[in-house]
């Protein structure tokens, strides 16, 4: 659903995008926003950030999406972007075994500056090169599960999975905020509506892997 100034927001939702450099971050978002992909896409300095609306069980929903560079550099500079995020997008490049093998440390940066309960969506960029495969999806299977993250494979080329992606996030940020709301609702008869179009740092359980068809190449 495209974005409309006119339109009434019911909550904002903070996502980000973190991982290596090169890994696909910025043609993710890009393919997710404005549906738009690039061949000559340059590396993000500092960060960016895209929104998008959408409309989640009849609730219109606006997600602020926050691409974080990867290069080093940057690290100390994009760490407080994690704060207020309610949701994140940890990517790696399933051609490249070491952004892979890098995602630990990302987890561990993000566990260390965002909120504790913030839901978090494991995305192996790129599936369209499986020739060049270089991480198992099983690997990363097994590491999401361990972790408590949702996991998929995309491609921002071909446009696989990464609407996908965005919604396992936001309907699982949505679910947990309306949850919280309408608890809050019966213990204090309260208005469920209160949490309207603010930022939301939501507590909530882990999360689990969902039964989504994995990237393959036909």
């Amino acid at each position: 659903m495209a974005n409309d100034p006119s339109q009434k927001i019911d909550y904002v939702f903070k996502v980000v995008l973190i991982g290596d450099s090169a890994v696909g971050k910025s043609q993710i978002l890009a393919r997710f926003a404005r549906n738009e992909f690039s061949l000559d896409s340059k590396a993000t300095i500092g960060v960016e950030f895209q929104t998008r609306t959408l409309v989640i069980q009849h609730k219109s929903v606006k997600a602020q999406i926050w691409d974080t560079a990867g290069q080093e550099r940057y690290r100390a500079v994009t760490s407080a972007y994690y704060r207020g995020a309610v949701g994140a997008m940890l990517v790696y490049d399933i051609t490249k075994r070491q952004t892979f093998d890098h995602i630990p440390r990302w987890l561990e940066e993000l566990r260390n500056h965002a909120d504790k309960n913030i839901v978090i969506i494991l995305i192996g960029n790129k599936c369209d090169l499986e020739d060049g495969r270089a991480v198992p999806t099983e690997d990363a299977k097994e590491f999401a599960q361990k972790e408590g993250l949702f996991f998929l494979e995309t491609s921002a080329l071909e446009s696989t999975n990464v609407e996908d992606a965005f919604l396992t996030v936001l309907t699982e940020i949505f679910r947990i905020v309306n949850k919280k709301s309408l608890t809050a609702d019966e213990e204090q008869n309260g208005n469920p509506g209160s949490l309207a179009g603010k930022k939301i740092i939501v507590p909530g359980p882990a999360q689990v892997i969902p039964e989504k068809k994995m990237c393959c190449r036909s």
